[in-house]
């Protein structure tokens, strides 16, 4: 799973999961783009772990809502690093905590379509084109596991509708951009964030124990399989989407 001379994008590092996958391919060998919308401190943060690690990392302020930035972004990779070999579009809006929990459902809604959805189309189509022109490269999109089994809930249904669009969109781009460019799928399930920390201790004892691996899952373990799904070990992989879940959705 070594990346070693490559150069990977990173949309939403500053924290979380963006973060343990761009420290996972810095740590196999690769160098880093990454990019964050509010969190300038915790991406300078990655940064400079990726940079401990003796790896190159370039941060970058991206609205991947907006089609200016997502174009942007394309032309300073390729500036600054004249290549990139993975893209890993992990950007995504934020409704369950902060300032995001108090807004409306339909704010919810509406941020969720612009950032999770319409941000990974624009971003996959942006990759695309930065991989045609160069010969090559590889996309991975973030979904959820429960898109495929439902989950009770107005936020659920709406992160389901946003995430499920994201992997159907990945299958019908993976057909289009073959064979030159391969496109993959990484569905989370209960992974340790923000999110996890803040639920009450009972709520969080549930989840483990109705995971068939016992545990939530972590940053880390979905990192693993993004690095995997990046690098030359998966390149007869397209069109997937891997669950990391511990088991809760088996598909």
């Amino acid at each position: 799973m070594r990346l070693d001379g490559k150069v990977a994008v990173v949309t939403g590092a500053s924290s979380g999961i963006g973060r343990a996958i761009a420290i996972g391919c810095a740590r196999e060998g690769a160098d880093l783009a990454i990019t964050y919308r509010g969190n300038e401190a915790g991406a300078k943060d990655t940064a400079g772990v990726i940079r401990g690690l003796g790896r190159r990392a370039e941060v970058l302020r991206v609205d991947i809502s907006l089609d200016e930035d997502v174009e942007a972004l394309a032309a300073e990779v390729r500036q600054r690093f004249g290549r990139a070999d993975a893209w890993i579009n992990n950007a995504g809006a934020d409704i369950l905590t902060g300032a995001g929990a108090s807004l409306s459902t339909v704010q919810k809604l509406d941020l969720l379509l612009a950032v999770d959805l319409r941000g990974t189309i624009l971003a996959s189509w942006a990759a695309v084109r930065f991989f045609e022109a160069q010969g090559g490269g590889a996309i991975l999109n973030m979904s959820w596991d429960h898109v495929v089994s439902g989950m009770p809930g107005t936020n659920p249904q709406m992160f389901a509708a946003v995430k499920g669009g994201v992997a159907a969109f990945s299958r019908g781009l993976a057909r289009s951009a073959a064979p030159r460019v391969r496109v993959n799928v990484l569905a989370p399930g209960w992974i340790e964030t923000s999110f996890g920390e803040g639920l009450d201790s009972a709520v969080y004892r549930s989840v483990a124990d109705s995971t068939p691996l016992r545990r939530w899952g972590t940053p880390d373990d979905v990192a693993g399989a993004a690095v995997f799904l990046a690098s030359p070990a998966a390149g007869f992989i397209t069109g997937q989407t891997i669950n990391v879940g511990g088991g809760v959705v088996m598909s």
